[in-house]
């Protein structure tokens, strides 16, 4: 018997049918890329930039910039974030982006301020306690101001000096964290932002069925906190304490049980997590790489992140409702939340979350909520299904179309437009996979899609170019930008502008322009009116989240990948990103199996490798290897006492 530290331990699992044993080609090595050298080039660069304060940042003498650490995405792409102070106080609207490529050439900058501050006295006439009472009063209830602080508003045209308050308690919509800024002369109220953010939707508590979840061991004491980010746990919403128990079989399979809705919403936040890493190379929802405490137990039909925490709520049955596309939705908003800019302003934020709810479904693949772009179709508190249509929003009530009005919509309302054309960008207009056909509001012709993993990585992109002042208007520059980043063929920026153009949303002065194989910084010409006939580049990258479980010492299980509409060889730098659940990960021999039957070794076994878990990208040379066909990770534990889960793998041709 082998000496081992069980943390993680696979709660249930599918089972997978064994595939014989075949003959080892030589082992591939893992090389993971080294973000360092990138990112301190782009810090440089930006340092650069802003000290020489250009004319595009709208800097006085009074002001100074703060720089944040630098987020890189894929496409070679580095984002450093910057906030603004002025005689030492926050500037409200004052934040931007500096985009630079690996080698630390500035790319792009996304600003927020429009014009410079000017001479501006910093001595309110307002005390705080007063602006706090004006700030409470703006909620129907108050249970407490949570923070006041001085600051400076540049969000709407000419600088003031601001109160800002931090108030929780209720509004007339339901419980409330709203932030406060107030005239610190005048003591007018010169806007609120509410920071919980809401999605009346449902998913029965038992919609996941049987699912592995990483826990957390202490002693003999098992609990639903995930193992390797202490942060993400579920938790009763009644006394805020973490799930925990003897064993590690957890839910009873009824959607009124606590438990059982904690099972659904850990499983999904794994899931999310996962699809974070794997699609766009984050390693946390937070900005600090954690996340927050899931709470089932809200008493209301709802769900909400309010920036410290997601609460989950009942259905009208009272099963709790942590779907893949509500959870994923509300830690979506946390994403948001904890990207440049802050959560986005301009009606977009719940299509925003919207797109990681979708994103979510469609990586965990579970058969028990097949991926779609319906948000919340297992609700039913009126009898009416789902409660927001991607493909279609008109089905249900929301505009399909952009227009000057969209920004004054109810917010959930104002979804519609940017989740039409996330699934233009996804999908297109007739797509070939199962998935619903979609109409043009302009335009004419048809759109290919791009996949949902493109599609995703495009907006996240897009979202690290995010400032305060984000629209509808200023997603479609930046996604634009991203595209051209990613893809200097202008395949993926075409269908971008298609799509765009596909739900009403006009060209803008920044837009960039993209010729094919352009190595140049996006230009801030205008850009006409594109129609909406494209083609996508060839999708050369899969990913299967679907469980299989691993046996003890047992016979090899595999995990399959169809690759299709990439007519070329696979590449000489291919990566298999492997992600499996085990408590003695050098019991593990895994394999990559080609269409044609040649083998890839990827990790040989050892008996002395005790730690838990294989989280590893693997780069492989297949460059002899057509890219199209049914690839196959092999996995098989080759000593006894312990067991495993593949988790989720994905293959990059």
């Amino acid at each position: 018997m082998k000496s081992r530290t069980p943390v993680v331990v696979a709660m249930a699992a599918a089972t997978a049918a064994a595939s014989a044993a075949v003959a080892i080609a030589g082992p591939a090595t893992a090389q993971p890329s080294d973000p360092v050298a990138p990112a301190a080039a782009a810090a440089r660069t930006a340092s650069a930039l802003v000290a020489a304060r250009p004319a595009a940042l709208h800097a006085s003498a009074d002001e100074a910039f703060v720089q944040h650490p630098v987020i890189s995405s894929d496409g070679d792409l580095q984002f450093v974030p910057y906030d603004r102070t002025y005689k030492g106080l926050t500037v409200k609207g004052g934040d931007f982006v500096v985009v630079t490529d690996g080698t630390g050439q500035t790319q792009f900058t996304s600003v927020a301020q429009n014009s410079p501050i000017g001479e501006l006295g910093t001595t309110p006439k307002l005390s705080a306690a007063a602006s706090a009472a004006i700030a409470k009063a703006q909620l129907k209830t108050v249970k407490n101001v949570e923070s006041t602080k001085l600051i400076v508003d540049a969000t709407d045209g000419a600088a003031k000096l601001a109160w800002e308050s931090i108030v929780n308690g209720t509004s007339e919509s339901g419980i409330s964290r709203l932030t406060v800024d107030v005239d610190a002369l005048t003591g007018d109220v010169l806007g609120t932002k509410e920071n919980v953010t809401e999605a009346t939707g449902t998913g029965t508590g038992w919609i996941n069925g049987s699912v592995s979840l990483d826990t957390t061991l202490s002693g003999s004491t098992y609990s639903l906190k995930d193992p390797n980010m202490t942060t993400l746990s579920c938790q009763d919403a009644s006394t805020n304490t973490v799930f925990s128990g003897t064993d590690n079989a957890w839910g009873t399979g009824v959607g009124t049980s606590k438990e059982t809705g904690c099972v659904d919403a850990l499983y999904v936040a794994q899931k999310e997590k996962a699809m974070l890493s794997s699609w766009l190379g984050r390693s946390g929802f937070s900005s600090s790489g954690g996340a927050w405490p899931i709470r089932v137990g809200l008493a209301d039909q709802n769900a909400y992140y309010d920036g410290t925490q997601v609460q989950i709520g009942y259905n009208t049955s009272s099963q709790w409702i942590a779907s893949a596309d509500v959870v994923g939705h509300e830690l979506g908003h946390g994403i948001d939340d904890n990207t440049p800019g802050g959560i986005s302003n301009g009606n977009t934020q719940e299509f925003v979350a919207d797109v990681f709810g979708a994103a979510t479904e469609a990586y965990a693949n579970n058969p028990n909520d097949a991926p779609d772009y319906l948000v919340g179709e297992e609700v039913n508190l009126v009898g009416s299904g789902a409660i927001r249509n991607m493909y279609n929003p008109s089905a249900l009530g929301d505009d399909n179309c952009y227009s000057s009005s969209t920004a004054s919509d109810e917010v959930h309302a104002a979804a519609g437009p940017g989740n039409h054309w996330f699934y233009l960008l996804a999908e297109g207009t007739n797509p070939t996979n199962g998935q619903p056909t979609s109409t043009l509001c302009s335009g004419s012709g048809t759109i290919t899609g791009v996949g949902i993993q493109t599609a995703t990585k495009i907006m996240y992109n897009a979202m690290l170019m995010k400032t305060s002042s984000s629209s509808y208007l200023k997603y479609r520059t930046w996604t634009l930008t991203a595209a051209k980043a990613l893809d200097t063929t202008c395949a993926l920026f075409n269908t971008v502008k298609a799509a765009w153009t596909g739900v009403s949303v006009p060209a803008q002065t920044a837009d960039p322009t993209c010729t094919a194989s352009s190595t140049t910084s996006p230009t801030a010409t205008s850009s006409p009116t594109a129609t909406a006939t494209t083609s996508a580049p060839a999708s050369c990258t899969g990913t299967n989240g679907t469980d299989v479980a691993i046996p003890d010492a047992g016979s090899a299980v595999t995990s399959s990948i169809t690759i299709s509409g990439c007519a070329r060889a696979a590449s000489s730098t291919s990566t298999v990103y492997v992600n499996i659940v085990h408590t003695y990960r050098g019991d593990l021999v895994l394999t990559l199996v080609a269409p044609d039957g040649s083998t890839y070794a990827l990790k040989s076994s050892s008996s002395s490798d005790s730690t838990d878990n294989v989280d590893t990208t693997y780069t492989v040379n297949l460059s002899s290897e057509t890219a199209n066909g049914t690839w196959s990770l092999k996995a098989q534990d080759v000593y006894s006492g312990d067991t495993g889960t593949i988790n989720t793998w994905t293959l990059t041709l």
